[in-house]
C-alpha cells in the first residue's frame, strides 16, 4: 500500500488553506504549502498568508520560511520537499499539498524537468536589465532565442522569462529544448482536488479579498520592500501595482484596481493550468466536507489513521 499525497488546487481566493486544513484534520497529518509567495517573510499579507490560527490548526511547512533576498528555485523547493516528504510519511499515511503554484504543485506530483546549473551572474545581469530597460526588451530576447517558449510562456511573468532566458544565454540551447524530458515515478499515490465555483463568483472573492488586504496594511507592507522592488520574489501581482503608486505613476485608487484585473487574470490562468490535469476531482467552492473525503477515499484504497 502506497502513501497518498492529496494536492488542493484551484484558482487564487478559492478557499484552498481552509480545505487544506479541514483535510489536514480529518487525516491528521500536515500541510506543504506550495504557494510560490508565501515562502517570502516580507510578503504576509499580499500572498494572504494563512492566518496565526489557520497554521495553528494543522503544521504547515514551507511558509514564511525565506527572505525575499534569498535565492529559492521551485528546483530548490522540489529538493526540500522531496526531502520532507519521506520523514512526513514515516509517521502519516497522508500527507497535503496546497497551492495556486502550478508549477511548484507539479514539482511534487510530477518532478520537473534537469536543467543544467547555471552560472548566477546571467539572472543578476537580466534583473538589471529588467530594472534598466523594462519587460519589453527581455520578451523580445526570448522571442528571438527561443520563439517556442515565447509562445507558450505568460509574457507578463518577468520571473519566468528571466528563468527562460538564463537557460537560453547559460546553455547555448532554448529552453524549451529541455522540456518534457524523462520523469522519475513519485513512491506514492496522488490524488488532486480542484476547487472551483463560476467565473463571477471567484472573481467577486478576488475583489473582496484585494480589498481587506488593503484595509489589513498592503500599502505599508509594499513599503517595507521597495528598496528590495527589483528582487524576483516582488515581481507579482499586488506589489508591482503598488510600486507604480508609490514612483508616482498612479494614483492610489487606480493601482488598487490593477491589483483586482491582474488578479483576476492571474486565476484566469491557474484555472487554464490546473484542467490540464484530466485525473483532478473537482469540488465546488460550497463543497460539503464528508462527500469530498468520501470521493477522496473512491479514487484509492488506504487506511488514514
Amino acid at each position: 500500500m502506497k502513501n497518498t499525497l492529496i494536492a488542493v488546487v484551484g484558482p487564487t481566493a478559492i478557499g484552498k488553506t481552509t480545505l487544506a486544513i479541514a483535510l489536514a484534520n480529518h487525516y491528521d497529518t500536515e500541510i506543504i504549502s506550495a504557494d510560490s509567495r508565501q515562502f517570502f517573510k516580507e510578503m504576509r499579507i499580499g500572498t494572504a498568508v494563512p492566518t496565526p490560527a489557520e497554521l495553528a490548526s494543522a503544521p504547515h511547512h514551507f511558509i514564511q520560511h525565506k527572505s525575499v533576498l534569498d535565492t529559492y528555485s521551485v528546483g530548490d523547493f522540489e529538493k526540500e520537499a522531496m526531502l520532507l516528504l519521506p520523514k512526513l510519511f514515516e509517521q502519516k499515511k497522508v500527507v497535503i499539498v496546497v497551492g495556486g503554484s502550478g508549477l511548484y504543485v507539479n514539482a511534487l506530483t510530477k518532478g520537473l524537468d534537469s536543467f543544467p546549473e547555471i552560472n548566477p551572474e546571467i539572472r543578476l545581469s537580466l534583473n538589471k536589465e529588467l530594472e534598466e530597460n523594462g519587460l519589453t526588451s527581455l520578451q523580445n530576447q526570448l522571442k528571438e532565442l527561443d520563439h517556442t517558449y515565447y509562445q507558450k510562456v505568460d509574457l507578463e511573468n518577468p520571473h519566468r522569462i528571466i528563468r527562460a532566458l538564463e537557460v537560453c544565454i547559460g546553455t547555448g540551447r532554448p529552453y524549451s529544448s529541455f522540456i518534457g524530458q524523462k520523469r522519475d515515478n513519485r513512491p506514492f499515490n496522488i490524488i488532486t482536488v480542484g476547487l472551483n465555483a463560476e467565473r463571477k463568483i471567484v472573481y467577486d472573492r478576488i475583489n473582496q479579498r484585494v480589498d481587506i488586504m488593503m484595509q489589513e496594511g498592503l500599502l505599508e507592507e509594499v513599503q517595507t520592500v521597495y528598496k528590495h522592488r527589483t528582487m524576483n520574489a516582488l515581481q507579482t501581482v499586488g506589489y508591482k501595482e503598488l510600486f507604480n503608486y508609490i514612483d508616482g505613476n498612479w494614483d492610489l485608487d487606480f493601482a488598487v484596481s490593477e491589483i483586482k484585473k491582474n488578479t483576476r487574470r492571474f486565476a484566469k490562468r491557474q484555472l487554464t493550468w490546473f484542467r490540464k490535469n484530466q485525473d483532478t476531482l473537482w469540488v465546488n467552492h460550497t463543497y460539503n466536507l464528508p462527500e469530498v473525503i468520501t470521493a477522496i477515499e473512491s479514487k484509492t484504497v488506504f487506511d488514514a489513521k
